[in-house]
């Protein structure tokens, strides 16, 4: 079933984007006087297929990872005296130009308006305040405590965590000075801190931007209580039940959640004897944590997890806007998105970052399905991270992608004359090494994570 909503997930999530870009390229296309033949949303064989008025085929096809808009053009085959007028290779540049940035700006554009929406909806937070400060850590000589609420990272409002790790991610790899404000209660006043990153040693493999600075953020105390099991997991065989308070593992009395963790971690493949309360009585069960390697080494886990808990109120922030107002927060979300993603390609390119980083169908799944789980502001979040992402690509100056027709347009722009099809398939060859290149080390890394 879990495996049934992640790929059902995935199809919308690719269903919408693909959808949106496209209508972008299709509808600056019929405002240019292009004929456009089909507009197809997936791959492959036809699910569903229909024409309107203007002889447009509209196709819903069978493999649901792009999508594509065919255009009347000379180059791809002979055309019609009197239809040669709504021909795409016919158009002003700048009319092509147009057609093929659509499809990426439109991306962008729906971002804006999920964050708008969102905004104006108001989006429940979880109050970025520290719950512990590592000895000699950078947090720690910066003068940061537990307690403290952190209110600003270089001038940018942080309500979440999420807003701090994507403030501190665009100063990976620099070796510069942060100054973040924070207050000691919420009714506290504002105190200037500065973060010194000249000894932030960061892997983005590994860690968060937050744990390699030596924060960890404030959590309620969870008690040993499970929430979900997994069938086929050491828990599920075992008998353990969502509901299942686990009171003692080999007569060790054990009240929180971590301490149940370390507990499974440090005694893989070893049967343990747990003890659980169950409708008020007590129950013994024997469990042996199955193996799972880690890069710190071999620990145990038994496919168990744990019961939500309920934040305190003073731990939540509102965050919600007028209609006029978040037009402006959502166009400088987006922008800010936008910024880390070029920042983090940058990197990428000078070894900063590893290509580990890179995700691919499989990753875009697993986070589709568990943001739709968590709700319509989840799923939204993600979705215009990943509109965002899309967007971006199909900018960059590779060949097979809108920014590649870009490049040499724009190179038609400034000569007055077309890009030789001699280069263009030179630069086609080229452009499907670098994209089926990352797509191996993006599907590459995909399995590895599982």
């Amino acid at each position: 079933m879990d495996i049934l909503n992640t790929v059902l997930a995935l199809i919308v999530t690719l269903g919408i984007l693909v959808t949106i870009h496209e209508y972008g390229h299709f509808w600056v296309a019929r405002r240019c006087g292009v004929k456009v033949l089909r507009f197809s949303v997936g791959f492959g064989k036809p699910l569903l297929r229909w024409r309107d008025r203007l002889d447009t085929e509209y196709v819903i096809a069978m493999i649901p990872l792009g999508g594509y808009v065919s255009m009347l053009d000379e180059r791809e085959g002979d055309v019609d005296p009197e239809l040669l007028d709504q021909t795409f290779n016919r158009k002003p540049v700048l009319q092509r130009i147009a057609i093929v940035a659509a499809g990426p700006v439109v991306n962008l554009i729906f971002a804006v308006l999920v964050y708008w929406a969102m905004f104006v909806s108001g989006v429940e937070k979880v109050a970025p305040v520290i719950g512990g400060v590592t000895a000699a850590s950078v947090a720690e000589q910066a003068g940061l405590q537990v307690g403290f609420e952190i209110m600003s990272v270089a001038g940018r409002e942080t309500h979440s965590w999420d807003d701090v790790n994507l403030a501190l991610a665009t100063y990976i790899g620099e070796s510069t000075i942060v100054p973040l404000e924070a207050r000691q209660s919420v009714n506290g006043a504002r105190r200037e801190y500065r973060l010194d990153l000249k000894g932030w040693h960061f892997d983005p493999e590994t860690q968060s931007p937050l744990s390699a600075l030596g924060v960890q953020p404030f959590r309620p105390v969870y008690p040993a209580v499970i929430g979900q099991v997994v069938p086929e997991g050491a828990a599920g065989k075992a008998g353990l039940l969502a509901g299942d308070k686990v009171t003692a593992i080999d007569d060790m009395p054990v009240s929180e959640w971590l301490q149940l963790v370390t507990i499974v971690r440090q005694h893989p493949g070893q049967t343990l004897d747990v003890t659980v309360e169950r409708n008020g009585q007590p129950l013994s069960l024997n469990i042996t944590p199955a193996d799972k390697l880690e890069e710190s080494g071999v620990v145990g886990y038994i496919g168990a997890g744990v019961a939500a808990v309920a934040w305190p109120p003073e731990m939540l922030r509102q965050v919600r806007y007028g209609v006029f107002e978040s037009i402006s927060h959502a166009v400088s979300k987006t922008w800010q998105m936008i910024s880390l993603t070029l920042d983090s390609i940058w990197k990428m390119l000078k070894g900063i970052l590893s290509v580990k980083n890179l995700s691919g169908p499989i990753t875009i799944a697993k986070v589709a399905g568990a943001s739709a789980a968590s709700g319509v502001e989840a799923f939204a979040g993600f979705l215009a991270y990943l509109s965002i992402s899309l967007g971006i690509l199909n900018l960059l100056p590779i060949p097979m992608l809108d920014g590649g027709h870009l490049l040499y347009y724009a190179v038609e722009l400034f000569r007055g004359r077309p890009v030789s099809e001699k280069v263009q398939m030179v630069g086609l060859r080229l452009g499907m090494a670098v994209l089926f290149s990352l797509m191996g080390v993006a599907i590459f890394n995909d399995l590895m994570r599982l």
